[in-house]
């Protein structure tokens, strides 16, 4: 396993001493956007420092955009069954948030720790992929993305109805409302009704972190507009009542400022990471749903093979001249049942090995977000008493006189 440091927000740093342990550090920085109208985009600046010997230097910098991105998760999708491949940041639909500068960072950020959490995987940090994606260039890179045969290559209209099935294909194998051939395993019905909780709760919290974030700017927003109107009112008066007017009114500007930078915070370091968490589960719902289409294709074949070699027993005992035939295909498909059983035991493995990942990744990074979120709101809330405390004997002696 490759020793890596981590930092809060998801980025591998390198150890102290690179030339001693094989270090695998990558950052996503500069957006830059490129293009106009329906065909702009925005570009990354992706810079991999490593010491591992298959990789082309110590460091290299290459130009990705998001496309290359879905191109690379698809792509580890489709190899690791049984790895939960972290999710992609969503892509915007609405044209005018598009390329707005808060879009573009919580953007970044996400790529950031998208592409880390695959650089500090044991197994997907070998990815040839990874390394393609890493150290290609961007015609390489576009010729791929032209050859790749997945979702990008869909219609619309076809994406959309890829979704739905694919929803509602999740949600029957989470739920267990499909049962034509279903796992009777009691740690394994644990974990997907774990899994189903965990998403409910998630986007619960999500849901009123987005609210408290528009809270902080609708405040902030409103006094702002009291203090313009406060220090007006100020303005029109004389002596200490004007003068106390108009210190209300910088107060409320200046606590205007912090509440809209505290919602920045609050949105960038708790209700973004409730976010990713619930795509997170999500993703590992599409896992699951490979999983029971793996059990229910060994089981399928495995049935098959029993027909297969009872009608090799009835071909043998009355000497038929298909015999040589049906032992072929009897030995073709036992050994296609084989794999298939392989394949099954090897994504139950997985799947052991990272709901463990998993969870000690969450807590970490629920625990980083919460604490985050408390220190912000104590850090506003002993501003705003301070504020106000400090225009109290001001206020006071305009009232008693």
């Amino acid at each position: 396993m490759i020793n890596t440091q981590r930092s809060a927000s998801g980025s591998s740093q390198s150890p102290r001493s690179p030339s001693l342990q094989p270090y695998l550090s990558v950052s996503v920085t500069d957006p830059v956007k490129l293009g106009n109208g329906v065909q702009a985009y925005i570009s990354y600046r992706v810079i991999t420092k490593t010491n591992f010997p298959e990789y082309q230097g110590p460091e290299k910098i290459v130009i990705r955009r998001y496309s290359d991105f879905v191109w690379l998760r698809d792509r580890l999708f489709e190899k690791y069954k049984g790895i939960f491949i972290h999710p992609l940041p969503e892509k915007s639909a609405v044209e005018k948030f598009r390329f707005s500068a808060e879009f573009i960072e919580m953007r970044r950020q996400g790529l950031d720790l998208f592409v880390n959490r695959i650089a500090s995987h044991p197994e997907l940090q070998q990815s040839e992929d990874l390394k393609t994606f890493l150290q290609a260039d961007e015609e390489t890179m576009e010729r791929l993305r032209s050859q790749d045969t997945g979702y990008f290559k869909k219609k619309p209209a076809d994406l959309m109805q890829i979704f739905k099935d694919v929803q509602s294909k999740v949600s029957d194998v989470v739920l267990g409302k499909e049962k034509p051939v279903e796992e009777s395993n009691p740690e394994y019905e644990k974990l997907k009704h774990y899994i189903f909780e965990l998403e409910n709760h998630l986007a619960e919290a999500q849901k009123h972190a987005y609210r408290l974030v528009k809270r902080h700017r609708e405040l902030g927003e409103s006094l702002s507009d009291f203090g313009k109107a406060a220090k007006l009112l100020g303005a029109c008066e004389g002596d200490a009542l004007g003068k106390a007017f108009s210190e209300l009114g910088m107060k409320s500007e200046a606590l205007s400022v912090k509440l809209q930078r505290e919602a920045h915070q609050l949105l960038m370091n708790f209700e973004e990471p409730l976010k990713d968490y619930v795509r997170a589960v999500q993703s590992i719902k599409a896992t699951i749903a490979e999983r029971a289409n793996a059990f229910r294709q060994q089981c399928e074949l495995a049935e098959t093979m029993k027909l297969k070699e009872i009608n090799l027993d009835k071909l043998m005992l009355t000497r038929s001249d298909k015999v040589g035939e049906a032992e072929i295909e009897y030995k073709e498909l036992k050994a296609e049942s084989e794999d298939s059983t392989r394949r099954f035991e090897t994504i139950v493995r997985l799947m052991n090995e990272e709901i463990v990942r998993f969870q000690e990744q969450k807590t970490l990074d629920m625990g980083i977000a919460f604490h985050n979120f408390s220190k912000g709101q104590a850090r506003l809330a002993s501003s705003i008493a301070d504020a106000w405390r400090t225009l109290l004997p001001k206020l006071e002696a305009c009232s008693s006189s």
